[in-house]
């Protein structure tokens, strides 16, 4: 007598190699019915570039596995229910999801599915290091990374599985993929208004195959990665995060690949370790992702008015008159990705130089981003903000001029995104307005903000919210 069907439930796992779902999925050799939800909860603060990303990562998996991928559309509890009574599946299995709505989505969907007599059973996760694994001496969590790190560090972390082979997939009545983008962005912020929307043209390649041709090319160039990293004008980063955003790689195959000692391979692994530091964080603090993690910042004063939404609107746009922001959210817009050197960039002028609430810039980054991930977004947006995890204080302000100068000296990453500067040399180029202007740039902008000003604005404000705490 032949085993009933198992539904896997795809996620952040959209891949066959390395993926210990797919796997338990496939244990007593029945059929796997592999299902993907459409949830509008999820969709509805994605804009279209990540959601025309998973789309195609969607189709690659669906070739992957012979045209044969269920899609439906709706509360997954509910469909899963109608997909497991349609087949006769008596289990259901999952990558676990550690995220606060993942949490509380999946407790519904077992107990929903339990009513029917059908097993839910979570496993793995998208990380090296599931998230409330790493603690201190004290069994409580790591507040500070090199805590983290450590500990992180100290975890056996198994190498990555063999792809899935002799699976029997069977199909069962799907709806289209089309839905996916009718879904997206649908709740857009008031302070969205008149501001891009359309996908990225030139977003990354789609599926597991793309995905592994881009980590061999970053693996052998991984030894140079500390010495290439922050510098924006070259190709030193690994563009693996769109990637490891939907688990079509997993960091077990990357850090696989990327062992070994040298300075590149260490700062590397270091990289991946944040990712899983900010993901431990929303773990055990899950209001992070909204709430400011610093008490002396909760009364940080921001600017909301009609001024705030014109600085905010001319910032996302890249049209703010400092270069290398401009070339940041210029990138943002044509690709759906931004080097880390110059999110940092961006977000400390936005919060410092402009006074603009953390939580917009990082709203914005979650509709324009491929690689939109909420804890690593959210935590890395109050790093630069000076109101998460990190020790170092509020004053830690980038000056968007100083930053160009150190890390993209020759002017290769501005001219390469504000066309208007290609041909003004570094380090003209680099200057507010471009040193001299429309004599120089036509076409390009005027600073919008006077940089020594909006900083002695910004530390009277941090003064004025840490007295307001003061005992």
């Amino acid at each position: 007598m032949s085993s009933p069907p198992t539904i896997y439930w795809l996620r952040r796992d959209l891949r066959l190699a390395d993926n210990p779902a797919l796997a338990l999925a496939c244990e007593g050799g029945g059929p796997v019915a592999a299902t993907f939800v459409i949830d509008d909860r999820l969709l509805a603060p994605a804009g279209a570039t990540r959601v025309v990303f998973l789309r195609r990562c969607l189709e690659e998996f669906d070739r992957s596995i012979g045209g044969r991928l269920c899609v439906r559309s709706g509360e997954p509890s509910v469909e899963l229910a109608a997909l497991a009574r349609e087949l006769g599946a008596r289990r259901v299995v999952a990558t676990a999801d550690f995220t606060p709505f993942g949490r509380a989505r999946d407790l519904e969907v077992q107990r929903r599915l339990a009513t029917l007599g059908v097993e839910v059973r979570y496993v793995d996760s998208a990380y090296a290091v599931e998230p409330g694994t790493v603690l201190t001496a004290s069994g409580t969590a790591c507040w500070v990374f090199g805590a983290f790190h450590r500990g992180w560090q100290r975890e056996t972390i198994p190498g990555p599985l063999a792809p899935a082979e002799d699976v029997t997939w069977i199909s069962a009545p799907s709806c289209s993929l089309d839905d996916l983008e009718r879904g997206c962005a649908t709740t857009r912020p008031w302070y969205f208004a008149d501001l891009p929307d359309g996908p990225a043209t030139a977003m990354p390649v789609a599926g597991e195959i793309a995905a592994h041709a881009q980590l061999d090319r970053f693996v052998a160039l991984v030894d140079g990665y500390d010495t290439r990293r922050d510098q924006p004008g070259e190709d030193g980063t690994s563009r693996l995060s769109a990637y490891l955003r939907f688990g079509v790689l997993h960091p077990r195959q990357v850090l696989d690949l990327v062992g070994g000692v040298s300075n590149g391979r260490e700062r590397y692994r270091s990289e991946l370790c944040w990712r899983e530091f900010y993901a431990d964080v929303l773990w055990h603090r899950p209001e992070s992702a909204r709430r400011v993690l610093q008490p002396s910042l909760e009364h940080l004063r921001v600017d909301r008015d009609e001024r705030a939404l014109e600085r905010f609107g001319a910032w996302a746009r890249g049209e703010t008159g400092f270069p290398i922001v401009d070339a940041g959210m210029r990138q943002l817009l044509v690709e759906g990705w931004m080097h880390n050197r110059v999110r940092m960039i961006v977000a400390s002028f936005l919060v410092k130089h402009l006074h603009i609430d953390w939580r917009w810039g990082a709203r914005w980054f979650m509709w324009r981003l491929v690689d939109a991930d909420l804890a690593s977004n959210q935590h890395g947006w109050q790093w630069t903000a000076g109101t998460g995890t990190d020790a170092a204080p509020f004053h830690r302000i980038f000056n968007p001029t100083r930053q160009a100068e150190r890390f993209d000296p020759d002017g290769t990453y501005v001219r390469r995104y504000v066309r208007e500067l290609a041909a003004v040399p570094a380090p003209r180029c680099l200057e507010p307005g471009a040193g001299a202007g429309l004599l120089v740039a036509p076409g390009y902008v005027a600073p919008i903000v006077d940089l020594d000003d909006e900083r002695r604005e910004a530390m009277a404000r941090f003064a004025a919210s840490r007295a307001m705490v003061a005992p």
